[in-house]
């Protein structure tokens, strides 16, 4: 798990070094036990290393084979890279230390861009061929490792947050009004390669992208699985469906167990962590890390879960660490938080994964995390709406229970110059739903989600704080085997017992059943659900400073009224639409953009 960059040129200039030093000084905190430079030519790589495996410098990057002519700078985790190894050795490789970034490099030049096929993990990885000059640049299934892009005539400079690239210079900061009609309507989602600014758009997921020498370049997307019944399943009875999936769910966790030092776990206290506590406690993990946080009461509302990750931690006899957090040391890491994002993201918790992630990684490099869970197996309130539908009748009733507004609802919300001409994100939706390769509303809900709203909401989320500390986070429900196997659970089973019905009968035969068969929960923090106070004086003066009205993004009498009446509206997903506007232009202003 790392930090990377770089910049390739086609004008016949070398690559600027010092912007790539600019981006790599960016990255610094995602990779806080090393960094590498290498520079050749119209070529140059930047790195910046969080030491997991292979902790000696035979796993330093940017990383060169002068034998295969190859140099590769590589974020992430391989998960099967011993197997791929001795794999690699039964070809005649040779390998001089133990790092999963040593495999990528042999297994680039045993099967080229199909390396892809055989990677179990996360990762985005950029690989220069010294002879033809070609570069290479690869995401993982799921999207879990980002890769941030952009472009200007005769060069291409890549990095793994959008921070880094504007740290470079010269990077088009325009807004994007189709990216901000998306982040109004889709809880903030902005889905690949767009990002909110025009100069910068992202790799999508389970996408290799093959830049030549002379500038031209092609993309094939190499994983998208079929949300649809298949043959091999034909009389699965529901016993059957959870013995397959607890069966794929063990070798998930037991997967992220890899690595040359000590992994724990981020412990909610909901269904989902807590499965993977008990399945890594199988795993015979005893005196297992676990880290929950909890948050002051604002406006009625609760602000921890102790009460069912204390059962958890209870029940496993982990090492267990609760942490809490006051309102004064919320506020005070708002700020913070805002600068550690990649994209303005409203999600009410990534403050808390930011402060939980300060807290752990100060004992811990690794840990499991349960994100992914409520996209792959049905967990959401907007699925069961969708319950008997066809693919084309599902999309108004996605709409109205996902999105945070409709497009006149946009328009009250932007000056006119910044709208639409049309309803760009419903069409999006309309679009995806229409794909071959999704037998119900259902199935087309969940492979949009899995394919684009998880990328850009939670697993970005997580990606974005637990990096900002240096800590490495793995997600086992994103294993791309177990969404393999969801995608093909009938949707009946997926949305039985109010949804995650597999998922629930699953836990049931590993964790404790009160656990479970409770209301469901959310990481929840008050304070930016409920603004007021400081959150709210930090919120309102972004939106009425100057930088704000010279930008001129929002109608002034529409963010006067939410101001007036700041716990008025809420979206869909309970956010704040007060701190929707107000997270957008504190991000803008972070970020130094005009």
């Amino acid at each position: 798990m790392c930090g990377l960059c770089g910049e390739i040129r086609f004008d016949g200039r070398s690559a600027d070094v010092s912007a790539v030093l600019r981006m790599s000084q960016s990255l610094a905190r995602r990779g806080p036990d090393g960094e590498g430079v290498w520079a050749q030519g119209p070529v140059a790589f930047g790195h910046r290393r969080l030491s997991v495996i292979d902790l000696s410098a035979c796993g330093a990057q940017p990383m060169q084979d002068p034998e295969l002519g190859l140099t590769a700078v590589f974020n992430g985790c391989v998960y099967n890279y011993p197997q791929l190894r001795e794999e690699l050795i039964g070809y005649g490789y040779r390998f001089v230390g133990t790092s999963d970034t040593e495999v990528i490099v042999k297994g680039y030049h045993r099967w080229g861009v199909d390396v892809v096929d055989h990677l179990v993990g996360m990762f985005a990885v950029v690989v220069h061929e010294r002879d033809s000059g070609r570069t290479v640049l690869m995401r993982d299934r799921l999207g879990v490792k980002p890769l941030y892009l952009a472009e200007t005539p005769g060069r291409l400079r890549f990095a793994s947050s959008l921070p880094a690239l504007l740290a470079a210079g010269d990077v088009d900061t325009t807004i994007d009004p189709v990216a901000l009609h998306h982040y109004l309507t889709w809880h903030a989602v902005v889905p690949a390669p767009r990002t909110v600014l025009q100069g910068v758009r992202k790799l999508p997921p389970a996408t290799v992208r093959v830049v030549e020498a002379d500038g031209t370049s092609r993309e094939h997307r190499y994983w998208a699985p079929d949300h649809v019944r298949r043959e091999e399943f034909a009389g699965f009875s529901e016993r059957d469906w959870e013995d397959a999936v607890l069966e794929r769910l063990r070798t998930s966790v037991r997967r992220r167990l890899v690595s040359d030092v000590p992994v724990g776990v981020l412990l909610s206290g909901g269904l989902d962590s807590s499965l993977i506590t008990g399945l890594l406690a199988e795993e015979g993990q005893s005196g297992l890390a676990t880290y929950s946080i909890g948050f002051e009461s604002v406006g009625g509302r609760e602000g921890d879960e102790f009460a069912y990750s204390d059962v958890i931690a209870e029940r496993y006899a982990t090492d267990h660490h609760r942490i809490r957090v006051t309102g004064d040391e919320l506020v005070g890491a708002l700020s913070d938080t805002v600068a550690a994002m990649a994209e303005p993201m409203v999600s009410h918790d990534v403050v808390a994964f930011y402060l939980l992630s300060q807290q752990v990684s100060q004992t811990i490099k690794v840990v499991q995390s349960g994100q992914g869970a409520d996209e792959v197996f049905g967990g959401y309130h907007w699925y069961p709406p969708l319950a008997g539908l066809s693919p084309q009748q599902g999309v108004d009733a996605y709409a109205r229970a996902f999105f945070d507004r409709d497009h006149a609802g946009v328009a009250q919300v932007l000056q006119p110059q910044w709208l639409t001409p049309t309803d760009v994100s419903r069409e999006f939706v309309a679009e995806h739903f229409a794909r071959p390769g999704a037998d119900t509303a259902v199935d087309a809900a969940l492979r949009l989600d899995t394919e684009v709203m998880l990328v850009d909401d939670p697993v970005k989320r997580v990606d974005n704080t637990t990096m900002a500390w240096g800590l490495e986070a793995r997600v086992p429900f994103l294993d791309h085997e177990l969404v393999e196997l969801a995608a093909a659970v009938p949707p009946e089973l997926q949305l039985a017992e109010e949804g995650k019905g597999v998922l629930k009968r699953v836990g049931r035969r590993v964790i404790p059943r009160e656990v479970i068969d409770r209301p469901k929960g959310y990481f929840p923090v008050p304070a930016i659900t409920h603004l007021e106070g400081k959150v709210l004086g930090l919120v309102r003066d972004a939106l009425t400073s100057e930088a704000a009205r010279a930008r001129g993004l929002f109608r002034p009498e529409h963010v006067d009224a939410l101001v007036r009446d700041p716990n008025a509206e809420l979206t869909p997903l309970r956010g704040n639409k007060l701190w929707q506007l107000g997270l957008l232009e504190l991000w803008l202003q972070q970020h130094g953009i005009d």
